[in-house]
């Protein structure tokens, strides 16, 4: 089982610390992993997606085209790929941020106000944690233990006091 994931948006969002969230738990998960970051040159306010591909077997590439799965947390990005997301698929898209529906009748998609909830769960720049919640439950792609043990993996030691309020965002996710 193979799955391919992209996570995209606007720098400063959160895009490649989920991202890495999410591959640490396919290694904790004793998955084939890899991890590939894109970003513009302006960083926070610029593009930034990275691709993550989570597999049984070996991975060939860790470019994703076709993704199973996509958090779209702004418009450019929901517009960029909401397409290329594979028939079966599932998207979960930041409906504060966006305000664009897909007419796509082949794909899941969850339009969750993550921005928003965030805000008023007092856990500002966390909605890409919500929505990395949202695709826990909808996917079982990792599990509330593994997500916990990768998410103090990848807090660096200096910022260990975030790792209950990430916790907390991906409750929020799983809840809603």
């Amino acid at each position: 089982m193979t799955n391919e994931i992209i996570l995209a948006g606007f720098g400063g969002q959160g895009i490649l610390f989920a991202g890495k969230a999410l591959a640490y738990g396919g290694l904790i998960d004793e998955k084939e992993v890899s991890w590939l970051p894109s970003y513009g040159p302006e960083m926070r306010g610029g593009t930034a997606n990275c691709s993550v591909c989570i597999s049984d077997n070996p991975i060939g590439s860790p470019l994703v085209l076709e993704p199973d799965l996509l958090i779209a947390m702004n418009t450019p990005s929901f517009e960029k790929f909401i397409n290329a997301v594979k028939t079966g698929g599932k998207a979960f898209i930041d409906s504060t941020m966006v305000d664009a529906k897909t007419e796509r009748t082949d794909i899941e998609i969850f339009y969750i106000p993550a921005t928003q909830l965030a805000s008023d769960n007092n856990l500002s720049g966390m909605a890409n944690i919500i929505l990395l919640g949202k695709l826990m439950k909808e996917t079982a792609l990792i599990s509330t233990q593994t997500v916990e043990k990768a998410m103090a993996k990848c807090i660096p030691p200096k910022k260990a006091n975030l790792l209950e309020s990430n916790l907390k965002a991906i409750s929020i996710g799983m809840n809603i």
